[in-house]
């Protein structure tokens, strides 16, 4: 990580990723393995916080949720991951209460988008990565859960479309925190490395 990323608003998103119902709720299909940790680490109010004050710097937040339509959209059955949520399918259809963005943060501005996909990576097999180039944007700051699933797998694959990429490591969680600071440290040296959100803001503010 350089000592002074350059985060250019013009330039910039924030990449809200899996900040739906099904990840996040006790009521939804990861709810078991993700709410309570979630809950406990605070990340939601931070990050909210975060998307919040990003907005205000002129920073779009694009929003990824994990949907799968009938037919299954771009969903492939390759790791035993993939496969249950294909035997669960019906749980993520778009329209669905466990698809939806959580109710804090469900109320989107004007720069906002919501942009679904059938993959690990909110990056892929999509037509994401395009979009972000044609709006000028080149740097991303990631926000989600979990750290070592969507997080990881976005991160990594951002950058190696030629993103720069931060991940905001007090906005993003994972269900064991030990896992966590692992996978925070695999991305600082695979990302532009990670800021905390007042470090990414105070960046934001000079540029």
């Amino acid at each position: 990580m350089t000592d002074e990323p350059l985060i250019v608003p013009a330039r910039t998103a924030v990449l809200a990723l899996h900040w739906q119902v099904n990840v996040i709720k006790p009521e939804g299909f990861f709810g078991g393995m993700l709410a309570e940790p979630v809950r406990a680490s605070g990340v939601v109010d931070r990050a909210a916080r975060f998307h919040d004050a990003a907005r205000a710097a002129g920073v779009p937040v694009v929003f990824t949720r994990f949907t799968v339509p009938e037919g299954g959209g771009a969903l492939v059955r390759n790791t035993d991951f993939m496969s249950a949520v294909a035997d669960a399918q019906e749980s993520f259809r778009p329209d669905g209460p466990g698809s939806a963005l959580i109710p804090e943060m469900a109320a989107l501005g004007d720069g906002d988008e919501v942009c679904d996909n059938q993959r690990l990576s909110g990056m892929a097999a999509s037509d994401l990565p395009d979009r972000l180039r044609t709006r000028g944007v080149d740097t991303l700051l990631v926000t989600g859960v979990a750290t070592n699933l969507t997080v990881e797998q976005t991160a990594r694959g951002a950058t190696d479309l030629g993103f720069t990429v931060h991940v905001v490591a007090d906005c993003v969680a994972a269900a064991d925190p030990a896992v966590h600071e692992v996978s925070l440290s695999n991305l600082d040296l695979t990302t532009a490395g990670r800021l905390t959100a007042s470090e990414a803001l105070e960046h934001l503010a000079s540029a």
